[in-house]
């Protein structure tokens, strides 16, 4: 295999080694739901403001180049927290916490992440949106469980801008007050749990919703983001017009506002700055729970990792959503924080979500779980090199192969695109029928999965929407 190389600062990290269980490390490990790259410390909007977030990565390290393995919240966080890829275990669309195990031999066989760390002696703990409900039962010793939906809603099932059927889309500022939000409440949670005395390390996890649709916070975190601050992501409005047929298909999403309609509605740059008002809402709660991590005895042997399990779209490629295998969805930030490493490093290594698991285990002396298909993420903090490449998959034998300098994407069909990332940042010209990619797709098809598992209707609510014809239900756009 080709080694695709690229710059990574040099780290040094302290060693866990085979210390007793009682001298590891504790881990924190903070989820958000649907953060693209429009965090501060990532560059990816002019206006974002996350100094939270941007502080966790001076005290750490940020892998600017993280990709999920299927951006859809369910199946990513399915994949992250089994250490399994999609196209083994066949879960491309949204599944139950309760049917993960039974959705075929290699999920019966896992251990998901908290439950490993129970196995080597952590006390775990979790609240929010940990996998796609919240999790299995079992999974933590201690759980706040989630609140329902995405609440709160305006009441009647009321909408201020977008009322189509089948997703949960709208902007707006709502409810009055952070305390009516479900965030706020696992927010402070996660604060109480760090005040507590523990006699053993605990593994401790919280899950944001927002920035998930519906984009509705508090008026206050609208007027952090003036609307005069505001511009709309870059857009080609014949950007479409090179997409093989199948990518068309997929990328039909009906429920979803398109960027057409939202130029024409002057109602792009709301939703830009809804989106950012949550994002900055998230942000301010991440920071109350690492205030509340450095005044604790737990500061000085606690790991912090930061992750989203997808990103999304504002208007890029014609929609508002995820739900495709281009960069806007697929990159995500990925920030961990480790006691005794070098500070302020941003690292451009390719690297995925799936690579968490074995980090995560690495980084604590725990004996690695074999069955983890991600690779461990410390060599890469050590030594800067490694296979540098990342694999997205959207349903059953669609997949972005992504290297240093390209986005390679191949679909059941046998249709490709290809994007030169160089040149060509944005994605808006495939160049996959240009005689000279013909080696550069050789080279990148050596990367797809060998096996692509079948999806298991038994296991999952609602239909798997990604097969040709067949359209997102309600519950797979959540």
């Amino acid at each position: 295999m080709k080694l695709f190389t690229t710059t990574c600062m040099v780290l040094s990290l302290f060693s866990t080694g085979t210390a007793n269980t009682k001298d590891r490390p504790n881990v924190l490990m903070i989820s958000v739901d649907d953060l693209n790259d429009w965090i501060g410390c990532m560059g990816g909007h002019p206006s974002a403001r996350t100094p939270n977030m941007d502080k966790l990565a001076s005290q750490g390290i940020l892998f600017s180049n993280a990709h999920c393995q299927v951006p859809l919240c369910g199946p990513s966080r399915a994949s992250l927290l089994s250490g399994l890829r999609p196209s083994s275990t066949g879960i491309y669309g949204q599944i139950k916490d309760e049917d993960i195990r039974e959705a075929n031999a290699h999920t019966k066989q896992a251990l998901f992440l908290p439950e490993y760390f129970k196995n080597n002696g952590y006390h775990t703990m979790g609240i929010g949106k940990i996998f796609h409900e919240h999790a299995p039962a079992g999974v933590f010793e201690e759980s706040g469980g989630r609140e329902k939906g995405f609440g709160p809603l305006p009441p009647n099932g009321q909408k201020f801008h977008w009322n189509k059927k089948g997703t949960q889309t709208d902007w707006g500022a709502f409810p009055n007050s952070d305390e009516e939000m479900p965030d706020y409440r696992s927010a402070q949670w996660t604060i109480e749990r760090l005040k507590r005395k523990y006699t053993q390390p605990f593994f401790l996890t919280v899950g944001f919703i927002r920035p998930h649709v519906p984009w509705y916070v508090p008026q206050k975190w609208f007027d952090k983001n003036p609307s005069g601050s505001i511009v709309a992501p870059p857009f080609k409005s014949d950007d479409r017009n090179d997409l093989p047929a199948i990518a068309l298909q997929i990328d039909e999403l009906p429920m979803m506002p398109t960027t057409e309609w939202a130029i024409q509605n002057n109602e792009w740059t709301n939703m830009v700055q809804a989106y950012l008002a949550c994002v900055s809402f998230t942000d301010h709660y991440i920071g109350e729970i690492l205030n509340a991590l450095e005044k604790s005895g737990y500061k000085n042997n606690t790991i912090v990792i930061l992750w989203s399990d997808n990103g999304y779209r504002l208007g890029e490629k014609g929609t508002f959503a995820k739900h495709c295998l281009w960069s806007e969805a697929t990159r995500v930030p990925l920030i961990i924080s480790v006691p005794g490493m070098k500070k302020n490093r941003v690292c451009d290594q390719l690297v995925e979500l799936l690579d968490i698991y074995p980090t995560l285990t690495d980084l604590c002396g725990l004996p690695a779980n074999k069955t983890n298909e991600g690779k461990s993420l410390k060599s890469v903090m050590e030594n800067g090199e490694s296979e540098n490449y990342a694999i997205s998959t959207y349903g059953r034998n669609n997949h972005a192969v992504i290297s240093e300098n390209y986005r390679y994407i191949r679909y059941e069909d046998g249709s490709e695109e290809l994007y030169d990332l160089k040149n060509d940042p944005n994605e808006w010209n495939n160049i996959a029928h240009d005689e000279k990619s013909i080696k550069i797709k050789e080279q990148h098809r050596r990367y797809l999965p060998v096996s692509n598992a079948l999806w298991s209707r038994k296991s999952s609510y609602g239909v798997n929407p990604f097969f040709i014809n067949q359209r997102l239900t309600q519950s797979d756009q959540e």
